[in-house]
């Protein structure tokens, strides 16, 4: 069912309700029928619909005060509200609309107008959720890397200060790993910068499946250099996670119309594991400590982990 079809009708005279209930379904709507604003309301909070017809005059809740009430709610969708009423005088419509009604009608209601009117919510609706998706994937845009499609550096920026805050809140260890990738540079030069883009996408998405599902991730820290976030992990964990990691990326190969290419990397490792400590810790501080931990596994020969605890 398309949920532009869907209605709830709010209506306290069952005669009313069961004549429009048939007209609407005979154009292909599905209507629920609730009997005042107090049921409406409560049938919106539980199954939300696109467009509610409304009555004014009802007991208990009127259709202004369910106006109200659906405004100051925050659905997922927007909900688009037809005012039925026997007010004819310019006032009343406009304190109707100022309600929150999106449309009103004067009864006794025309079926063909009816129609009408719901044939310009449903465009309205569609519009609404059209710009919203637009949004949606505008700002998952604004966090992604273009290249390799994981999260970017200002996903980063934004979001390793909050699972520090998390950590410290619960209690809990939180580990970073900085992995570079081993003489990336010479990938480049030797196979070209498209080759070199299809190998950050391998390691990109051969890493993205070793990771643990809605609780660790990973953003481009710049190049050829990546931050995994590994939340609820502590120092010995973290290591495990790395050896993990480095030998799938060892172990992979990307192919290229010159061959594959196998590559390593090495993975600088930050643990703050006393969380009585973490308060004092700063983002700044967790990605310096792994890059001197990366540093040393690069020191030691590459393709190596090594782990600092805080």
């Amino acid at each position: 069912m398309n949920k532009n079809l869907e209605i709830l009708l709010v209506e306290d005279s069952q005669t009313q309700a069961l004549k429009l209930k048939l007209m609407l379904e005979n154009h292909g709507y599905q209507v629920n029928t609730a009997t005042n604003g107090q049921e409406g309301m409560h049938m919106l909070m539980n199954q939300p619909v696109s467009t509610v017809i409304t009555d004014w005059m009802m007991p208990e809740m009127d259709g202004r005060e369910l106006c109200q009430a659906i405004r100051q709610h925050d659905f997922e969708n927007y909900v688009y509200i037809l005012l039925l009423t026997a007010k004819d005088a310019k006032d009343d419509i406009i304190e109707g609309l100022e309600a929150g009604a999106d449309d009103y009608l004067i009864k006794p209601v025309d079926d063909a107008e009816l129609i009408a009117r719901l044939t310009t919510a449903n465009r309205i609706i569609s519009l609404e959720s059209s710009l919203k998706q637009r949004n949606k994937e505008i700002a998952l845009l604004s966090i992604t890397d273009p290249l390799t499609k994981i999260f970017n550096r200002g996903y980063l920026n934004d979001n390793l200060p909050k699972a520090l805050k998390r950590a410290e809140r619960y209690q809990l260890p939180l580990s970073i790993l900085l992995v570079d990738i081993d003489h990336f540079k010479g990938v480049n030069d030797r196979y070209g910068h498209l080759a070199g883009d299809r190998v950050l996408k391998t390691f990109v998405d051969d890493i993205n499946q070793a990771l643990r599902r809605d609780l660790d991730w990973i953003a481009r820290y710049g190049g050829e250099e990546f931050i995994i976030v590994l939340p609820e992990t502590g120092h010995s964990g973290a290591l495990a996670a790395a050896e993990k990691f480095r030998h799938i990326v060892e172990s992979g190969r990307t192919a290229t119309k010159q061959g594959p290419i196998q590559i390593t990397a090495s993975f600088g490792i930050a643990t703050v594991s006393n969380t009585a400590d973490i308060d004092r810790i700063s983002m700044d501080t967790l990605i310096n400590t792994a890059d001197r931990s990366l540093y040393k596994a690069k020191q030691a020969g590459r393709n190596r982990c090594v782990g600092t605890q805080l």
